[in-house]
Formats: C-alpha cells, sequence, structure tokens
C-alpha cells in the first residue's frame, strides 16, 4: 500500500532525511516514530506531495509520489500537526466545504458526511462553530476531513499533542477503530501511543532509520538482560557516575530519588544497556571495589522505552 525506498530529503547543506525505506502493508497501522527533529515530518510531506525528495521514490497504492502526484492525493487523508481549520465555520459546513474541495460527489456528499461524523465523535458538535469546541474536538474534526473522502491512507502527524489523557484516549480508540479500512501512518514521539494503537514501528533518528518491526520483533533483535536494576547503597551522585563510567552503559536513571539516596542511603537505579554488552559482572565488580553496598542486580523485561532509547542513542552515536 505504501512502499518508500531509499527516500532522502535536504535543505541546502542540511540533510534531514537520509536513505530512509520502509512499507506499510494494507489495512495496517505503522507508527512512525522518533524524537523531535528526527526527520518524521519531512518524511510525512513527502508521502502527502507536500515536499518533493531531493532522491529515492515512494508510492502510494502503486502510484508515485512525483509521477502521479495526483493521483497520490486522491488516495491520501493527511492530519498535520496543527489542524487545518476555519474557526469561524460549523463543524458540518467546513467538513461540507472540505469534502467538495476533495471531490465527494454530490451524490454521495450527506451520506460521507454523516458517516464521517459519526465514526470520529463529532456528529453532536455539527452545528457548533468550530472555534467555540475544545481542542479534543477540534482534533477530531481535523481527523473528520482527512477521513472525509474515504482515502485509502491516513497519515497522522502528531494526532494527540497537547491534548488532557481523557482526550487522548478518546483520539486513540478513535484511530484503532479505523484499523482494517485504512493504511494509517501514525507519526508520533509518544511511546504509549504506538505500543497501543500500532501493529508495526518504524524508529527513525537523525534521519535515517534505526528500527523496524512489531514491539515484539523489536525486542528479540536485542539481547535480554540489556537493561538492569541494582539496588545499591551509597550517595546517589557518586553511584550514578560510577555506573556511567562503564564500558557499553547508555543511561541511569535512579528509579525513586530521595533524600536518603542523597546522603548515602540506599537507592534503585535503572541502568540501560548497549547490545552485545553483559555488564552484570563488571557492574558488581565496581560497586564493590569502590566501597559501596550492592544489595540486588538483576535484569528486567525491555519495553518499548528501553528499545527507543537504545536504538536513537546508538543512532545519535554513529
Amino acid at each position: 500500500m505504501i512502499e518508500v525506498r531509499n527516500l532522502s530529503k535536504s535543505y541546502g547543506d542540511v540533510t534531514a532525511v537520509e536513505d530512509v525505506s520502509f512499507r506499510a502493508e494494507r489495512g495496517e497501522i505503522l507508527g512512525f516514530l522518533g524524537p523531535n527533529g528526527a526527520g518524521k515530518t519531512t518524511t510525512m510531506r513527502v508521502l502527502t506531495c507536500y515536499l518533493p525528495p531531493s532522491s529515492g521514490t515512494a508510492s502510494v497504492d502503486g502510484f508515485d509520489v512525483i509521477e502521479e502526484s495526483m493521483e497520490v492525493r486522491r488516495r491520501i487523508g493527511y492530519l498535520p500537526e496543527l489542524p487545518p481549520l476555519y474557526l469561524d465555520m460549523t463543524v458540518s459546513s467546513y467538513l461540507n466545504f472540505v469534502a467538495k474541495i476533495k471531490g465527494v460527489p454530490s451524490s454521495q456528499l450527506k451520506s460521507r458526511l454523516d458517516e464521517t461524523m459519526e465514526k470520529t465523535g463529532v456528529a453532536h458538535q455539527r452545528n457548533n462553530v468550530i472555534g467555540h469546541l475544545s481542542k479534543g474536538y477540534r482534533q477530531r474534526v481535523g481527523l473528520a476531513q482527512a477521513l472525509v473522502h474515504n482515502p485509502s491512507v491516513l497519515i497522522l502527524d502528531e494526532p494527540t499533542v497537547g491534548l488532557d489523557p481523557r482526550q487522548i484516549i478518546e483520539i486513540r480508540e478513535t484511530i484503532k477503530g479505523l484499523r482494517g479500512e485504512h493504511t494509517i501512518i501514525l507519526c508520533t514521539h509518544i511511546l504509549p501511543e504506538v505500543s497501543m494503537t500500532c501493529d508495526k514501528i518504524v524508529i527513525i533518528n537523525e534521519g535515517r532509520i534505526v528500527g523496524e518491526g512489531t514491539p515484539e520483533s523489536l525486542m528479540s533483535q536485542l539481547k535480554e538482560g540489556e537493561v538492569l536494576r541494582a539496588q545499591i547503597i551509597g550517595p546517589s551522585d557518586e553511584i550514578r557516575e560510577l555506573l556511567k563510567g562503564i564500558d557499553g552503559v547508555l543511561d541511569v536513571v535512579g528509579e525513586d530519588e530521595t533524600a536518603a539516596a542523597s546522603d548515602g542511603g540506599e537507592q534503585a537505579y535503572i541502568v540501560t544497556v548497549a547490545p552485545g554488552h553483559d555488564i552484570r559482572d563488571l557492574v558488581a565488580k565496581s560497586v564493590v571495589d569502590s566501597g559501596h553496598g550492592l544489595r540486588e542486580l538483576r535484569g528486567l523485561e525491555m519495553t518499548l522505552e528501553d528499545i527507543f532509547l537504545q536504538l536513537t542513542t546508538q543512532g545519535a552515536e554513529g
């Protein structure tokens, strides 16, 4: 359904995306994940024919984004980070306006508007002015404008940014309800959105793909024991510096910062380790040799956050 091959995009001497390749299958929700500035939005703008690539190719439903851009646009619904809303229009008049622009036939106009508003949960707001709606409902109207012409592909760029927890859950459930009917690319840096919504993950960092697969397959690609929990007695600042100085350690976070830990009491630390490094013996020796007390050292099951940190840290260092 969506295929990106060796895609690159540069702005003068600055390369925003370099040699990116991935696929999204029909009916799949693909999470396009990366830190801010990683190249997510640039990639989405190329896919939506807003920007031309510097090199490489991208196609939607078999149509090339350069050679057949009008066919691609007909098949895509796009929700940018800032929804393109006219705040002085009512929900129904705005969606009617968008549907006509997108070529929805007059004979299908009413049914498409009714179905779209129902799917996105704004039917009861149809006669309200958009500028009077909450941010969560405005986001729903933005999703409705992307969906109103029944595209085969939806590209959603940070659809839950700035929303409160309840609104995030509502938008997430709405997106999940579209699975199977549309191929969806969910572009975000919010990890829970990906783990709770997506069938497949593509992780980008500094313009390059650094990981791809399901959360389960990504975890299986990395060895067990790469996240450690160490319970250590000693001043927290000294312990963190000691652990960070061990070869292969990517990050050290205190599990629960307390005054006791700062004063030399007992504290648990979560240690993220680079793939291929088994540092348990080295951690134990370093802690004991430094005169600190080691109360516990064990591996933890990896989470999506651990995977994200490892892959994006490796990319940044490489």
